[in-house]
């Protein structure tokens, strides 16, 4: 029987988590597997209420308290560095856990994954629940990435990786920074279900402009040496295009182009494989709550 351990990081949401894994407990029970939850504890300022449902179909359900808040791709890499050093498994599957990762969409993750054992599986976005202005800026988002970085990226974290994809992802000094850039600079060998963006169960997405800002240029930056051969090549020719016309309006393009690279430089640096290596020592204490 496939072991599928269920990586979930929270912080301070400790609500939807706990509803997150009721509706996981329904949904597996349809599913082949032995199923097991690991909550990756951020860091959270509120304290955890008692959850004590019957969750029959989960064989246990870890919670990993972390001494600092390191950020959620950072909660991501520490609990696949925890798995992969110390849990017996074939499949880890990320999940956010404020719902907006349906569970209804498990079995077929799984499914796919069972299909096609030598690739990861990811949940591309095809219809998402938030509102105009978010979804245009989520476009940019994913033109900017591609036109920079040379990178189609639909997916987030929501995935299924085989244990293989695990043992490389952990020693990618980008899986520190930024998740969905590190699969796919790391792992070529992917296919992809169909996903709808749920609704978050309790209060509003914390996924704003600034974080969304900071999430593109995350994942532009894990493909620093691209970025810099395109931004090279388009100053370059557009300087040649407006020699004869430089205005303050006809500079605006460079002047973005500019700061997106700078901002992506600084934010490489996040990349840190020491820092990645020692990232078990940020854990206060494991909790079995199941």
């Amino acid at each position: 029987m496939k072991k599928i351990k269920i990586l979930i990081p929270v912080y301070n949401d400790w609500k939807s988590v706990f509803k997150l894994i009721e509706n996981i407990n329904s949904e597996v029970s349809k599913l082949e597997g032995e199923f097991s939850v690991i909550i990756v504890n951020d860091g959270s300022t509120e304290g955890r209420s008692e959850f004590s449902p019957n969750l029959s179909n989960l064989k246990s359900i870890q919670a990993i308290n972390m001494k600092e808040n390191k950020g959620h791709a950072r909660c991501n890499a520490a609990g696949l560095k925890y798995i992969n050093e110390n849990e017996d498994f074939d499949y880890i599957v990320i999940m956010d856990g404020d719902g907006e990762d349906r569970p209804a969409e498990l079995g077929t993750l799984l499914c796919k994954s069972y299909e096609n054992p030598e690739k990861v599986i990811t949940a591309n976005r095809v219809k998402r629940s938030e509102g105009f202005f978010f979804k245009f800026c989520y476009l940019v988002h994913k033109c900017l990435t591609f036109i920079l970085a040379g990178q189609s990226i639909k997916f987030g974290n929501y995935s299924c990786l085989p244990k293989f994809a695990v043992n490389v992802m952990v020693k990618e000094a980008a899986t520190w920074s930024s998740f969905s850039g590190s699969l796919a600079k790391t792992i070529k060998k992917r296919t992809s279900i169909l996903s709808t963006r749920g609704k978050r169960y309790f209060g509003p997405s914390k996924m704003n402009f600034i974080n969304l800002l900071k999430h593109s240029l995350s994942i532009i930056a894990v493909f620093k040496t691209t970025l810099l051969i395109r931004s090279i090549f388009f100053l370059t020719v557009y300087l040649f295009i407006i020699k004869d016309n430089i205005s303050i309006i006809t500079l605006m393009p460079l002047v973005v182009i500019i700061s997106i690279l700078i901002s992506a430089m600084i934010l490489s640096k996040r990349e840190n494989m020491s820092e990645f290596n020692n990232s078990l020592e940020n854990i206060q204490s494991i909790d079995q709550i199941k």
